[in-house]
């Protein structure tokens, strides 16, 4: 069996090391996130007892962390480890995958415009599920404290939303002193109280509900963010444009390019190349 190897370096000095920094940048940052979700897992001893991720009927914000980590750990890995040993087959890898995550992007932004009502009925009914695990996971109940706190808003639709959990649902049969409240995060904030105060929600939705917008937001967190895409919509397009031609066009094209340059000028096999083609048996 017979092969090549070429003198000339496949990735030129200058793109390789420019390709090496961004992507271990990019590596270390999925070591970051790896150790965070794998310490947060930890600390909720999940790692002991695996079973309490399927347990949960909500989103565990650790998982999603976790896998942001992996994608871009191991794209950081190939990126580097293809640039430094000029690994065509890990290069290859990278872009691909680079691609790929691109073309995922672009189809789930298409469909999400084309089939807005169905896209809004999931996300209804995720932020339900996970109103309903509001007091089953620490990380999740910060996410959602923080969500409302930032977007002025209560809820999917708005604060009744809060009666499919069961702490906080109005029936008879719950015990719970937040039995017809809100969370804290629900409340507008006074601006003379230094401390925040967890109780202001409690009881809440007892009263009229002509007395709630003094008290709590009433607009739901799916009207709010709605309100805010298109306030924002440059800068939501001008960032995901931005960062997908600098992956795509900078890092994928050129890669390719350089990787595949000699291709159109590989010499017959038997015959030099001015030293530049060694033939290997």
């Amino acid at each position: 069996m017979h092969y090549y190897r070429y003198s000339n370096a496949e990735v030129s000095c200058w793109y390789k090391y420019l390709l090496f920094s961004y992507n271990i940048v990019f590596w270390l940052a999925g070591v970051a996130f790896l150790a965070a979700g794998l310490w947060a897992w930890s600390e909720k001893g999940v790692l002991s007892d695996l079973t309490k991720v399927t347990g949960l009927h909500g989103l565990d914000p650790v998982l999603l962390v976790l896998v942001v980590g992996i994608v871009m750990f191991t794209l950081g890995f190939a990126g580097c480890v293809g640039a430094l040993r000029e690994n065509i087959c890990l290069l290859k890898f990278f872009c691909g995958a680079i691609v790929f995550i691109f073309l995922l992007e672009v189809a789930v932004a298409v469909l999400a415009f084309l089939f807005q009502d169905w896209v809004r009925d999931r996300v209804k009914e995720f932020f339900e599920n996970n109103i309903k695990s509001y007091r089953d996971d620490i990380d999740l109940q910060n996410l959602i404290d923080s969500l409302q706190k930032i977007n002025h808003c209560c809820g999917a639709q708005g604060p009744d939303d809060w009666d499919f959990n069961i702490y906080f649902n109005c029936s008879s049969e719950s015990k719970s002193r937040e039995k017809c409240g809100v969370p804290f995060s629900c409340c507008i904030p006074d601006p003379a109280q230094k401390v925040v105060n967890t109780q202001c929600g409690y009881d809440i939705r007892k009263k009229s509900k002509s007395q709630w917008d003094d008290q709590i937001f009433v607009k739901g967190c799916i009207l709010a963010l709605e309100a805010w895409l298109p306030r924002n919509i440059y800068i939501v397009a001008g960032v995901f444009i931005a960062i997908s031609l600098l992956q795509v066009s900078c890092f994928c094209y050129t890669t390719l390019k350089k990787i595949f340059k000699f291709a159109d000028n590989r010499p017959a096999e038997g015959k030099s190349s001015n030293g530049n083609v060694e033939l290997i048996v």
